[in-house]
């Protein structure tokens, strides 16, 4: 039989507090571009660090959302449950994809992200936000904008930039140590 590790040492519950803390101080402070049906939550460039970390992240960046929409979202309940939802969805599905590490995974991976978040956010807030005879498509394809910058332009980037340095620093300790 295997033996398993636990992933949840200090490092990984240190890693989802700051997650968890970054994510809902942005989404409050800067409410104005978090909660439009036209948004660019900048904030979700730090949902491709799942990619790399794994649980910690998905826990940090679900609790994240839930705070700052708790805190600051005006649609209430909705945006609260659909926002953490979303973001749970998104990360834990780059996870997966990205643990692969297959030739485009992080692609893959950045894709499900973008068409998660778009999905699930975009589907309530046209609801909330718009007149009866406004298609969804119309709120995908406006929250889908925002998510690609966010996500795909700023999010790809700082994963590159956390990958190199995670690999390069001797003062982080690799996830499997032989």
């Amino acid at each position: 039989m295997g033996t398993r590790t636990s992933v949840w040492n200090t490092r990984s519950v240190a890693l989802a507090a700051l997650l968890a803390a970054l994510y809902s101080s942005y989404v409050f402070y800067f409410s104005v571009t978090s909660f439009q049906i036209v948004q660019v939550r900048v904030v979700d460039a730090l949902l491709p660090l799942s990619i790399l970390f794994g649980p910690p992240a998905i826990v940090g960046l679900t609790l994240g959302v839930f705070i700052g929409n708790l805190l600051g979202s005006p649609f209430g309940p909705i945006d609260i449950v659909g926002g953490t939802i979303a973001n749970f969805v998104a990360a834990t599905l780059a996870w997966y994809i990205g643990r692969r590490r297959f030739r485009g995974a992080w692609l893959s991976a950045m894709v499900l992200e973008i068409a998660s978040v778009t999905l699930i956010v975009g589907s309530y807030l046209v609801v909330l936000t718009s007149s009866p005879d406004v298609p969804l498509w119309v709120g995908w394809a406006e929250l889908l904008a925002g998510e690609i910058i966010a996500i795909g332009i700023l999010g790809y980037p700082l994963l590159r930039a956390v990958d190199r340095a995670r690999r390069g620093n001797a003062l982080i300790i690799p996830e499997n140590p032989s």
